[in-house]
């Protein structure tokens, strides 16, 4: 019996795949099919499925042309099937002509003419056309519009904000300082303008029928995030929290470890954020136009507290050193949230540095992650015994901004919020915000 193994996506399964898998199965007697998780797609920067795996194993299977499908997981696992299942022959499409070549030691390798006219990647472009538009002159919207051309189908078209800034090194994107100009030419619109004017830019957007992806903290008071979720859910639109970090592979898994029980029952939560590149100085001609500490930060280092421990906090205590508190910028702050039966701590900074590392400690054992934590690709689990501590690392694309986009795409297309960042986190999070703009339990520091 002549064995013959192919691997894929098979996202959105074609006629070229038919014909691919029709090609592979006359090569030999029995064909084996391996589907790629959604995991190992990430690694390889394939982030733009739009099928999970179960459906894409269930579209291959349906064909009727496999013998037998198996997962695809991690980097080598090719060598460890074509020995584990003894295959003859390995065969993928020629557009991976000469890539797998190495294989050539362990078994033949043959790679198959494509079909013409189709892929998974035109049908997804053609699937998703999604025309956004940013607002705000922050320098992180180049970062914005550069992850985006990741994306299939999304484009970005313009910049709305008081002056344009880098946008004229940005090809094809177009510049305007009237938001009525660009909300009539594009159907979402990424907000990045200053926190005190999230909640008008937000709203505007929603009532012009527009889908909306918002730099936390998404309002200033909890009140205003609340009436903004409310009226997008009214009008059939997608709100979402722009925290890039909840869209890192690796922060999904430490959250499942951590709430799954494996170091035990969750004792206390601590997060630091602090950057001096973007920090503010006293000398700054308009300190309006920067993000003091507590919008620059805080959300990011919030969010593993409240996903973690939840929002029901039943106290807090602000310790804060202000460089400019006529203009509210904060060079450092400290939160202390007190649980039931945990506590949590964040540090916020851009007018000090610390090292920017998250540990959440439990009963059993401690999850760490090392700086910058809030661009998490690797994180260690630790006990007791060093023996049977663990470590793991998932590929990181573009600080996870991509992922971000993907998941705001998918959630226009299905209809449904597919936000990592829930809408009571993102409430949660504006009324921490408000009660700093309030000098809440606050004490200042000299």
């Amino acid at each position: 019996m002549v064995k013959v193994i192919t691997y894929g996506t098979f996202d959105l399964l074609h006629y070229g795949h038919r014909r691919l898998l029709e090609r592979a199965k006359a090569l030999g007697d029995y064909l084996i099919v391996g589907v790629t998780s959604d995991d190992y797609d990430k690694t390889r920067g394939k982030i733009n499925n739009q099928q999970p795996l179960m459906e894409r194993i269930a579209a291959v299977k349906e064909l009727g042309i496999a013998d037998e499908i198996i997962v695809e997981e991690y980097e080598g696992q090719k060598i460890d099937d074509i020995r584990r299942y003894g295959v003859d022959i390995f065969t993928v499409g020629s557009d991976w002509e000469g890539y797998f070549d190495y294989l050539n030691e362990y078994c033949k390798v043959i790679y198959l003419p494509r079909t013409e006219g189709v892929s998974s990647t035109e049908v997804r472009s053609e699937k998703r056309k999604l025309t956004i538009g940013v607002v705000g002159t922050t320098v992180f919207r180049t970062k914005f519009i550069k992850e985006s051309q990741y994306v299939n189908g999304v484009n970005v078209v313009g910049v709305y904000a008081s002056e344009p800034g880098d946008v004229a090194s940005v090809q094809d994107v177009f510049y305007t300082d009237q938001y009525d100009d660009l909300l009539a030419k594009v159907d979402a619109v990424y907000v990045i303008s200053k926190p005190e004017m999230h909640y008008q830019h937000v709203k505007k957007a929603l009532e012009s029928g527009k889908h909306v992806l918002c730099e936390s903290p998404v309002a200033y008071t909890r009140k205003q995030c609340e009436e903004l979720y409310e009226l997008a859910s009214s009008k059939g639109l997608i709100l979402m929290d722009a925290i890039k970090t909840a869209y890192a592979t690796a922060y999904e898994r430490l959250l499942l470890l951590a709430k799954g029980g494996k170091i035990g029952k969750i004792i206390s939560v601590d997060a630091v954020c602090t950057s001096l590149r973007d920090g503010i100085t006293i000398e700054d001609a308009d300190l309006s136009k920067k993000w003091n500490s507590m919008c620059g930060w805080a959300p990011a280092a919030m969010l593993p507290v409240f996903q973690i421990l939840g929002t029901d906090y039943t106290k807090k205590l602000f310790f804060t050193k202000f460089q400019d508190r006529e203009e509210n910028m904060d060079a450092f702050t400290k939160v202390d949230f007190v649980y039931p039966s945990a506590v949590a701590t964040i540090k916020v900074a851009k007018g000090a540095k610390a090292e920017g590392e998250l540990v959440i400690a439990g009963t059993e054992g401690y999850i760490y992650v090392p700086a910058p934590w809030w661009k998490t690709d690797y994180f260690e689990v630790r006990y007791e015994n060093q023996e049977d501590n663990k470590r793991f690392f998932y590929q990181l694309e573009g600080e996870g901004i991509r992922y971000e986009i993907v998941a705001f795409a998918k959630a226009i297309e299905s209809g449904r919020n597919l936000s990592y960042v829930p809408e009571e986190i993102s409430t949660a999070i504006a009324g921490v915000i408000e009660d700093f703009n309030a000098r809440k339990d606050m004490i200042e520091i000299e």
